[in-house]
């Protein structure tokens, strides 16, 4: 399933930004859809190297809110064994932003992680759900291009 239009944005400049298939995104729209009114969430398995998604691993979300996730630790390690296991890493994270846009909230700063991570939002603010990436370091949020591959 191609994701709706809304959904793609212009390419950036070459070799910057996050590169992910459109067969990804619409598998992480469909999986933040299928658990709405909460949060969804889950890793996002490429290569660090080339910032390219391979695939998507929706965890569930240990919060079960509309305005919080948390990861399932059980699913953060299963994730983190199967993209070893591919040859892969993780290299991000995304989750759903149900009633405001997908940029990252005060929570999602203070809760991200990794430095290295691609941060993914998913808004299902509106009728079409749309998506953004960032990047999220000492606190500072960069917005990055998201290509559709």
């Amino acid at each position: 399933m191609d994701p709706p239009p809304a959904l793609r944005t212009p390419d950036g400049p070459s070799g910057s930004g996050l590169v992910i298939d459109e067969a990804v995104a619409a598998e992480m729209t469909a999986h933040c859809l299928r658990v709405f009114p909460d949060e969804g969430c889950g890793l996002l398995v490429g290569d660090g190297s080339t910032s390219r998604v391979i695939s998507c691993l929706p965890v569930r979300n240990k919060a079960a809110s509309a305005r919080l996730y948390t990861l399932d630790p059980e699913d953060h390690l299963r994730a983190d064994r199967e993209a070893e296991a591919a040859g892969l890493e993780i290299i991000g994270v995304f989750h759903s932003h149900t009633h405001t846009d997908a940029y990252p909230s005060a929570t999602d700063v203070e809760m991200a992680p990794d430095p290295a991570w691609h941060y993914v939002l998913v808004s299902l603010r509106a009728e079409v759900p749309s998506i953004r990436s960032f990047r999220i370091a000492d606190q500072v949020v960069e917005e990055e291009p998201l290509l559709f591959a």
